[in-house]
């Protein structure tokens, strides 16, 4: 059976699209949402940011302790698989 070559591009296409769609649907949203420190709700209002990441905390003292050991909370998030959102990125003039 001979495939042609306008058959062989459409396979090629048809798998390369699949391959693009199916990376968007498992690219991994933001998803925090207790504070680190307590494991209450967080509160959109209170945060910190470290590394480029954003952390949201329930209360201004957690912020403190975080910034004690914030490499003790890091590895928490990534042994829970928290995805943590991205720090915007500062303004330069």
């Amino acid at each position: 059976m001979k495939l042609t070559q306008k058959t062989l591009w459409t396979f090629v296409l048809i798998i390369s699209l699949a391959l693009a769609l199916s990376a968007v649907a498992f690219a991994k949203e933001p998803n925090q949402t207790k504070c680190p420190v307590l494991g209450s709700p967080v509160s959109k209002k209170v945060y910190t940011d470290y590394n480029g990441k954003r952390i949201y905390f329930c209360c201004p003292p957690c912020i403190q302790d975080f910034k004690k050991n914030p490499e003790k909370y890091m590895k928490q998030f990534e042994k829970e698989g928290v995805v943590l959102e991205d720090a915007p990125q500062a303004r330069t003039k």
